[in-house]
């Protein structure tokens, strides 16, 4: 049978902006999302603070009206929130309200905290464990299946953030540092701008700012045919002295919110492999954070009956039993070294 095809012509309206503000420290990254949220053209701004600790400060700021968006440190709290808060602007947007703001700082700490669970995920491999055992201090390597994972999850809240139907603003640090050649030395003499998050952060946003303390802060990029930037062809373009986020949003990529639109990003279809059960994520999270073999027999327990009531695949069922597994042995590992590493007459 031919393929039905199926096309529509372009609206030309303008979406959401999801914005990435960058720069070095103390450039004033925070300080703009804060001055955001006294813009009399937003309503309800959250603000969720990931290693940060300016959320409180800025409240000083004349006319800051936002709330500050509590969690545990978890993946699961903050995704969670995010979550909430899209239901939340959904909402808004559906009643007509003045757009809500979501700002998110920083994305650098959700990457090292995407990093660190590769890391320790590494550690509990039994070629690392080897590794560890003959030397604490040795380099372990974080294969490409915990380097996926990680990638997973940061696509998962960057989707919500692509389809936020309101303003989000994301921070992250930026600087300059040495270029590194093909053999992944440094090269002498030469250096190179990085953005510090996920490799695709910059890609993803709408709209890329980059600050700095010493000079005038910069349009390096946007998707917008109004702000005289071709993207690929013109150089980044500077901000006025004066310049602000609601100047940027409304004025300059002359967002209006009563016209604007959540993007239109239709999720790819990996194929003949289902999409990740809600109860499977649960039961892996909760594998991956168990603290002793005897709680971990609690999750063991509980993966037959969820493959019973159909909520998790076979194969679902089988990666968590791997799962269990791999977790056993360094939950094992670590108790043997803890007790290998007890003084003399110690234990009873």
């Amino acid at each position: 049978m031919a393929y039905k095809l199926t096309t529509r012509q372009p609206t030309g309206r303008i979406p959401w902006p999801l914005v990435l503000v960058e720069g070095p420290e103390k450039a004033g990254k925070s300080y703009a999302a804060a001055l955001l949220s006294a813009s009399p053209k937003v309503g309800r701004t959250f603000w969720i603070d990931l290693a940060e600790g300016s959320a409180d400060e800025y409240g000083a700021i004349k006319g800051a009206r936002y709330e500050i968006v509590e969690h545990d440190g978890t993946w699961g709290s903050i995704f969670g929130a995010v979550e909430a808060i899209h239901a939340v602007a959904s909402q808004a947007a559906a009643s007509n309200e003045p757009p809500v703001v979501l700002v998110i700082d920083s994305m650098t700490a959700e990457w090292d905290m995407l990093k660190d669970w590769a890391g320790n995920r590494a550690k509990g491999s039994a070629t690392n464990r080897r590794k560890l055992a003959q030397d604490p201090n040795a380099e372990l390597t974080i294969s490409t299946n915990y380097w996926n994972d990680a990638n997973s999850r940061h696509r998962k809240l960057m989707r919500l953030l692509m389809t936020f139907p309101g303003i989000a603003v994301m921070t992250a640090r930026g600087k300059w540092v040495a270029a590194m050649g093909d053999n992944g030395q440094p090269v002498e003499g030469k250096k190179e701008y990085k953005v510090e998050g996920q490799k695709s952060l910059a890609f993803d946003a709408s709209c890329w700012v980059r600050l700095d303390r010493d000079n005038p802060g910069q349009v390096i990029g946007c998707r917008s045919v109004h702000t005289g930037i071709r993207p690929g062809h013109d150089d980044p373009k500077p901000l006025p002295s004066d310049w602000t986020l609601e100047w940027l949003i409304f004025d300059a990529l002359k967002c209006d919110p009563r016209e604007a639109h959540v993007r239109d990003v239709v999720e790819l279809q990996p194929g003949d492999e289902a999409p990740e059960s809600p109860r499977f994520a649960a039961l892996m999270e909760a594998i991956a954070n168990v603290p002793t073999v005897e709680a971990l027999k609690v999750q063991w327990q509980q993966i037959q009956p969820a493959l019973n009531e159909q909520e998790i695949s076979e194969d679902e069922a089988r990666r968590a039993s791997a799962a269990v597994t791999e977790r056993k042995a360094a939950l094992t590992a670590a108790a043997e070294s803890a007790a290998g590493a007890e003084p003399a007459g110690a234990s009873a």
